[in-house]
């Protein structure tokens, strides 16, 4: 998300300090405390033979309960939720529902934060509704702030006439692909975790339908779009700008759907996201098994008749090559042949395929596709004395960002990989005991973000997730 003031702020700090033992960082007052987060987080830190690693997870898992829960109540009658990034006092859907994935698994057991996460999903639903090209959001019209009011973005209106699209409501105005994902990705775990259909009403069933709707929109080729949305940021500054006068690079129809921006709010150089497409495929086919057992049939079929022309499309358009490595997914295609070869440590992203649930950690194509983006071959895979990972345009050449780490270790299937991964995510705290955004490759005492909840809920995730699949890692 955007940086208040400089693009990218620096913390400098003391090679002494980059390699300091973890601290207890949890604030005195806690915004919102689930009894049960916490009981798993002894359980599981207790048994933790390294405690530097113990100690970072007791600090990141519950820091978006324990620092960014902005407001909780009740909005028409119904549990609401407003959830901000960290140090940005808005609301991501991409962002707050990664931030809140790790407490799905406790919602059937602890009634508040099942309320708090029926409350994201209805604010969820709110702000699809009010804008479904939206990726960020204010609390309120009256609080409404954003630093992006003189983004150029309208939409259609009267007599083919267009409006500025830019409301109190909205921070930011990016159509990235992968946010609607979030808001089915939100509703699809919601469900999954608790059976609780409160959230998903008539309102909920317009949100899934706008979706639906912008993802086919987006489906069209260049030459016929009518442009229901465009985007231009004035500013000399990339990666915050789109080209062709706000509608972005040409493409074809082709059964991808086109992004305006990537996971990180970078602007996409081709139009179609190959690890968005991918995670749309698998959140169409996860809510239209909801809207089923909601029985909404014809709703249902729309979505999964989606899903299987993006994944038919991935398979003809979403390959490129890469030597010495074969064939792999492209990061970015246009549909006329030319492709993009990267990775960006947001999610999704090529390294998360497995993570996403596209396909599986020992697939072969995934696995040439890994080892190529976890090599020279990827443009923005970053090593030095500090630790090595995936970073990405948004903060440029040299940072490090350690949910990329993380996500390494997240799709590994081999316990040194894990290790190695764990050892350095452990030593890039800076000894604050928390994730950053993104550290310099040969100094983790320079970093960007110290308070990026996204990336501490990641880093709590992945110790669950290990405490569950690979216990002798952690255990011993």
């Amino acid at each position: 998300p955007f940086k208040m003031g400089v693009r990218v702020l620096v913390f400098l700090g003391s090679l002494a300090l980059a390699w300091a033992a973890c601290s207890p960082g949890r604030p005195v007052q806690r915004k919102f405390v689930s009894v049960a987060v916490d009981q798993k987080i002894a359980a599981v830190a207790d048994r933790m033979l390294d405690k530097e690693l113990a100690c970072i997870f007791s600090n990141t898992l519950p820091n978006t309960l324990d620092t960014t829960v902005y407001q909780q109540g009740k909005l028409e009658g119904k549990d609401d939720t407003f959830v901000v990034t960290g140090d940005i006092e808005a609301m991501w859907l991409r962002d707050s529902m990664n931030q809140v994935q790790p407490y799905m698994q406790f919602a059937s057991t602890d009634e508040g934060l099942k309320s708090l996460l029926r409350g994201l999903v209805n604010r969820q639903t709110l702000q699809v509704n009010t804008d479904v090209y939206a990726n960020a959001h204010n609390y309120n019209a009256a609080q409404g702030t954003t630093p992006h009011t003189d983004d150029h973005t309208t939409k259609p209106s009267f007599l083919g006439t267009r409006v500025d699209a830019m409301t109190p409501l909205i921070f930011e105005r990016k159509y990235e692909l992968d946010t609607l994902c979030a808001f089915l990705k939100l509703s699809r775990t919601y469900y999954a975790a608790t059976n609780d259909t409160g959230p998903f009403g008539p309102a909920w069933l317009d949100a899934v339908d706008a979706v639906l709707t912008a993802m086919r929109e987006m489906q069209a080729a260049t030459s016929e779009y009518v442009g229901t949305y465009v985007f231009q940021r004035c500013s000399s500054c990339e990666p915050s700008d789109t080209i062709s006068h706000g509608v972005g690079w040409p493409a074809p129809r082709t059964g991808l759907i086109r992004s305006y921006f990537r996971p990180s709010d970078d602007a996409n150089l081709f139009p179609f996201n190959i690890p968005a497409n991918a995670m749309a495929v698998v959140e169409l086919h996860g809510v239209s098994s909801l809207l089923l057992k909601l029985g909404q049939s014809s709703l249902s079929d729309a979505a999964a008749r989606l899903a299987n022309e993006v994944d038919a499309a991935i398979d003809k358009f979403g390959k490129t090559t890469r030597a010495p490595f074969g064939e792999v997914y492209a990061y970015e295609v246009d549909g006329y042949g030319n492709a993009l070869f990267m990775d960006d440590a947001n999610v999704p992203s090529l390294l998360s395929l497995p993570y996403l649930g596209y396909v599986s950690a020992s697939d072969p194509l995934y696995q040439s596709t890994r080892s190529a983006v976890l090599s020279a071959a990827n443009p923005y895979f970053f090593s030095g004395r500090a630790g090595n990972g995936t970073g990405g345009p948004h903060n440029g050449i040299g940072w490090v960002w350690p949910m990329s780490i993380a996500m390494r270790a997240f799709t590994s299937t081999d316990d040194n990989e894990i290790r190695m991964c764990l050892g350095m995510l452990r030593d890039t705290t800076a000894g604050t005991g928390f994730m950053h955004e993104s550290f310099w490759l040969d100094n983790a005492g320079q970093y960007t973000r110290p308070w990026f909840a996204w990336a501490n809920s990641f880093f709590g995730e992945l110790i669950l997730h290990l405490a569950e699949t690979r216990p002798h890692i952690l255990f011993g």
